[in-house]
């Protein structure tokens, strides 16, 4: 049985006195039932790490950059993600892809620096509006997922987590339906135990998509959902502990 996971993305969102709040009620609310994480901006993972040592709640970060050390004006390396105990680090995130312009050979790039770290990179693939409208939604994560399978190697999936967040549904408050997400599940599941099955069978593949307490159990019910990449549900204490509790 894979354990669920969720995780909690503040994107750009957080302060210093409200943040004090949520973690500690985060802190104080998570049992034992199933791993969660919050993904924290940069200035704030201190205050993650002061505030949810002891507690059931594990940090991350946002983004993480390519390279060791430099001369890279405001990039932030995986050795200093470690510096404050992170656990995850968000890789790949369609707002990176997008606002960014991260590649795919760039998104590989960040995995094999946050595993030599020794920081869980979760991997997130996932399709915009148009390229579901036009049919594309199996090649465009799979292309995703396959940069990552020949760049990495499938072991390296072994110590990784894969998200799938399609474009569309997230902060739009549309998502899709547990059906949908499902087959998109299915599909990267099966794509990977094409080249090791076991790896395939032990890889935690979270939706990400305008996840709320209200469709979390039915979407957390499915086979091959292994739990969530939450946006903006998570930073409201009740609403992210619910879907904690949907688990």
């Amino acid at each position: 049985m894979r354990r669920k996971l969720v995780v909690g993305n503040w994107k750009m969102y957080g302060s210093v006195a409200g943040n004090d709040s949520l973690l500690k009620a985060l802190g104080a609310g998570v049992g034992q039932g199933a791993d969660v994480a919050v993904c924290v901006p940069f200035p704030y993972l201190y205050q993650a790490q002061a505030l949810l040592s002891g507690s059931a709640v594990a940090w991350g970060a946002q983004d993480v950059s390519a390279q060791g050390q430099g001369a890279f004006t405001g990039e932030v390396s995986v050795a200093m993600l470690a510096d404050f105990a992170c656990s995850y680090v968000l890789i790949g995130h369609s707002e990176r892809r997008t606002l960014h312009a991260e590649d795919d050979a760039l998104v590989v790039a960040k995995v094999k620096a946050a595993l030599a770290g020794g920081v869980c990179p979760v991997i997130c693939v996932g399709e915009t509006l148009a390229e579901r409208d036009a049919g594309q939604t199996a090649a465009v994560v799979v292309r995703q997922l396959d940069a990552v399978l020949r760049g990495c190697g499938v072991e390296a999936l072994d110590k990784a987590v894969l998200a799938y967040e399609p474009v569309w549904a997230i902060g739009t408050g549309r998502t899709a339906s547990p059906e949908q997400a499902q087959e998109v599940h299915a599909l990267l599941r099966g794509r990977v135990a094409t080249a090791d099955a076991e790896v395939a069978a032990k890889l935690r593949i979270l939706y990400g998509g305008s996840v709320k307490a209200a469709n979390a159990q039915a979407l957390f019910a499915q086979p091959d959902i292994d739990g969530g990449l939450v946006g903006g549900a998570s930073l409201v204490a009740d609403e992210f502990l619910a879907i904690i509790a949907a688990v």
